[in-house]
């Protein structure tokens, strides 16, 4: 009897830990109701009627990922009351936000830390129907205009993440340290913070948007803190060939080895949109939508600990690009312009062919095969080793072969979203100073390419059969030096 309690034990145990090796994640992309342009401050009350009419939405889109079994959920960047602000503008919309450590629900608790509205709100959301919810509030930090670094107005301002966990307590904030370009209204934190938080389904780590083109703090969380699972609002407007994000944001994931649940608001006046349930080792849902300004809610399941998989490997970026020799670079070479970089490229000249292409000590391989070669398209393989000094600095090496604008080589690196050339096979390799490299394959259309390429241990990125079904727009190997940043990132 002894050993049959003792067996049944055991089977029990085991029965718990595989309920905990797998979540369920959802993503609510959200079309934000902005508030009116203006210089002068509205009230109090106007703004959180405002944010009330967006917490409305989010709301719903919470009920509903609760209900087919979502254990959290993540909203976007500037969801709750969008962007258009001064520092003075953004003054009703802010909230004192306390640290996670003072033990807080404010859903039972509202008038703890003094009227914290929307706090509360959100905090009601996740306890009423037992899930995680994570939202992008801005907070605001008193302090003495005396003080080295106090702002002239007498208070911090900072973009921030708050998460509250099934019993609506708050357990995570985080403050946005990479701000970008516009954001005057916020205030940058004087160190960056790295977040995490423990759930019976994995280590989460959490950052903002421009965060994750940074060492600091989203690579941070991965290498030194051993997260699972990164949660990612963002309020990104996409940037072809390389920085739309669904394709920058599941590369990322793929890259770093880790869940990435990137929420991103829905703007296509400004190109916003593309949010996606990113895992390195499953096919996993995203959303692209320039046709409508519609919010869309995303749900899946994901492996807990990723990186215990059977099917994840750690990667030498540049093992078998340093073993090989160099293929002849072509006759049609030419330096072009992407994003403002320097690239140097090499026109594919025929249906199939290998070649090499080097900037400074850094060389990309390519080896392809096109299933047809049209006439009105052009296709280069590029190379860019450098400081990347638009709306950012940071050090890049890049690999990259991709679709031109047109037949004139000087729209090579423009923006293309439709091909029609299809490739039967491409591996692509490069000898990386840099371990952080990020594999990238999109279609005609904006698509991704889920089990259609794959990367192997030695750093090539090769496709697989299935790609030769879909127009080709780019396939890169995106490398992140960040030693080589400059300090002042």
């Amino acid at each position: 009897m002894v050993t049959a309690c003792f067996l049944l034990s055991v089977l029990l145990s085991a029965s718990s830990c595989r309920a905990l090796e797998k979540f369920i994640g959802a993503i609510y992309e959200h079309a934000v109701i902005l508030p009116d342009e203006t210089t002068t401050p509205i009230s109090a009350q106007e703004a959180l009627d405002l944010m009330n009419k967006n917490m409305d939405i989010l709301e719903e889109a919470v009920k509903t990922a609760a209900l087919q079994g979502a254990h959290l959920i993540v909203t976007p960047e500037d969801g709750i009351y969008g962007w258009r602000f001064t520092r003075k503008t953004i003054y009703p919309f802010l909230e004192d936000i306390p640290d996670p450590s003072v033990n807080w629900i404010p859903c039972s608790h509202p008038e703890r830390f003094g009227p914290t509205p929307v706090q509360t709100r959100l905090s009601c959301m996740a306890k009423d129907n037992s899930i995680y919810v994570v939202a992008n509030i801005g907070d605001k930090k008193l302090c003495n205009i005396s003080d080295i670094g106090c702002p002239d107005d007498g208070q911090y301002n900072y973009n921030t993440a708050v998460v509250y966990d099934s019993s609506g307590k708050l357990v995570a904030r985080y403050h946005k340290y990479n701000l970008f370009l516009g954001e005057v209204q916020f205030n940058v934190p004087k160190e960056p913070e790295i977040v995490t938080f423990d759930t019976p389904f994995g280590k989460f780590g959490i950052f903002i948007c421009f965060d994750i083109l940074f060492y600091d703090p989203a690579v941070a969380l991965v290498v030194e803190h051993n997260v699972d699972t990164i949660i990612f609002p963002t309020a990104w407007m996409n940037l072809l060939p390389h920085l739309t994000a669904i394709e920058f944001h599941s590369a990322w994931a793929m890259g770093m080895g880790v869940n990435l649940l990137s929420a991103n608001t829905h703007n296509t006046s400004i190109r916003m949109t593309g949010s996606g349930i990113f895992s390195p080792n499953k096919v996993v849902p995203y959303y692209y939508n320039m046709m409508n300004e519609s919010g869309h809610l995303l749900i899946s399941e994901l492996n807990s600990h990723p990186r215990n998989s059977s099917s994840y490997y750690p990667i030498t970026w540049n093992l078998y690009a340093s073993q090989i020799k160099n293929s002849p670079s072509g006759s049609n070479i030419f330096n072009g312009y992407l994003f403002a970089d320097n690239y140097t490229f090499t026109e594919l000249e025929e249906l199939h062919g290998e070649y090499s292409i080097c900037q400074n000590d850094f060389c990309c391989h390519l080896n392809y095969t096109m299933a047809e070669k049209y006439s009105d398209e052009v296709y280069v393989f590029g190379v860019f080793d450098g400081l990347h000094i638009v709306e950012g600095e940071y050090y890049l090496q890049v690999c990259t072969m991709l679709k031109c604008q047109s037949l004139d080589f000087k729209s090579c690196g423009e923006s293309v979203e439709k091909a029609s050339t299809r490739f039967d096979s491409f591996s692509i390799s490069g000898n990386f100073s840099t371990s952080f490299v990020f594999p990238e394959v999109l279609l005609t259309n904006i698509h991704l390419a889920p089990d259609m390429f794959q990367v192997l241990k030695d750093g090539r990125l090769t496709s697989k059969s299935a790609i030769s079904s879909y127009p080709l727009l780019s396939a890169t190997l995106f490398g992140r030096w960040y030693q080589k940043d400059p300090a002042s990132n």
